[in-house]
């Protein structure tokens, strides 16, 4: 076994890790506070390069896999947590199913450019009755003479407010399947509707979208057929998995840094309180928890690069390193004690943005649930 980085993985991880420690820890504080979309550091994303990294070159990206986008995205969530799921947006979610499954027009007109940045791209399926529960989704498609009829409300949509096009699963034909729309901004009968004011990951906006009467062309059903919509996603969900494990990565690394770097300085009883053993079995228990992750996850990614089976393990992955970074995000709180509650610390921001990742991508009890079934 093997587990070293490649030469070329590591410059990936080390250029964005250096974008990460010019560019976004120093504004990471103000930018949360402003509760406003990282525009001008997705803006340096798409310079980068990030928003192409998994996708071909001949779609204008860079043709890496799913271990080089992780270990990048992992280093700008341990920069800022909102602007790691703004990018992880723009480059899976908002994206893929455009580059699955969209004609020459779409890639040209729309997917190629949010590669660049220029347009934004959202996925819509939670609903207000309808989360895990797939079969939950009421949104309605009713065909038409040229195209569909769009009906419906989502909710929990990241980055609605600033997107300029929407990856919308709706129910089609007589048996009500699954069936997935690209709606563009402009469309009648598409609006953005109040903003979801959340605990963590404030640079992040969350809105409601509705559908009422919203005309959708024949060539922006992105479903092959009426109903292929859930096959399609399940092909996806291990990558979000992996991805979110990624991110969680990313904000437990800034947790037990920042642990390690007060433990070494704040002093009781006449010596630093790294010292004390009480403290260290804590920093202990948070690297060991960080490390188990941090194999999962790219295990799970290195098993998704060499096309074999890997949904268990993207679960694995998801559901420990999730709960892992919420474990040590806590614990950071407790080594700084009462400055783990104060706002001048980015602790609290840690433990804020955490709870983010237990809960895209499926929640750790579903997780459960699909590894049991794995195991059957």
């Amino acid at each position: 076994m093997n587990f070293d980085l490649t030469d070329d993985q590591r410059a990936i991880r080390d250029a964005f890790a250096r974008f990460v420690d010019e560019a976004v820890a120093p504004q990471a504080a103000a930018l949360d506070e402003a509760h406003a979309y990282p525009r001008a550091l997705m803006d340096q994303l798409a310079n980068l390069g990030f928003f192409g990294l998994r996708y071909p070159e001949d779609a204008g990206g860079s043709g890496l896999g799913l271990i080089e986008f992780a270990l990048a995205l992992e280093e700008i969530a341990r920069g800022s947590m909102s602007l790691a799921g703004a990018a992880a947006m723009q480059s899976l979610m908002g994206t893929k199913f455009l580059h699955m499954l969209g004609d020459a027009a779409i890639i040209e007109r729309l997917f190629k450019p949010a590669l660049k940045g220029e347009k934004i791209g959202a996925i819509c399926m939670t609903e207000p009755g309808a989360g895990s529960d797939l079969e939950g989704i009421a949104t309605r498609a009713k065909k038409v003479d040229g195209g569909y009829v769009l009906d419906g409300r989502k909710t929990w949509i990241t980055a609605a407010p600033v997107a300029q096009f929407f990856t919308v699963f709706a129910r089609a034909c007589e048996e009500r399947k699954l069936t997935i729309f690209l709606v563009e901004r402009d469309f009648d009968g598409v609006t953005v509707g109040r903003a979801i004011h959340k605990m963590g990951v404030w640079a992040l906006p969350t809105s409601e979208v509705a559908f009422t009467d919203c005309f959708v062309p024949d060539s922006h059903r992105l479903s092959r057929e009426e109903g292929d919509g859930e096959a399609h996603l399940r092909k996806t969900l291990a990558e979000i998995r992996i991805i979110t494990g990624a991110m969680a990565l990313g904000v437990a690394r800034a947790a037990l840094a920042e642990s390690v770097r007060y433990a070494a300085e704040r002093r009781q009883f006449g010596k630093a309180i790294n010292r004390f053993q009480a403290i260290q079995f804590k920093l202990a228990e948070m690297a060991t928890d960080l490390e188990s992750a941090r194999h999962l996850v790219y295990y799970a990614a290195w098993l998704h690069g060499a096309g074999r089976p890997h949904h268990k393990e993207a679960a694995m992955a998801k559901l420990h390193a999730t709960e892992a970074a919420a474990r040590i995000c806590d614990q950071a709180a407790r080594v700084l004690a009462s400055y783990g509650y104060a706002m001048e610390y980015p602790v609290q921001r840690y433990l804020r943005d955490v709870r983010f990742t237990l809960i895209g991508g499926g929640t750790s009890e579903i997780l459960k649930l699909i590894i049991a079934k794995e195991l059957a």
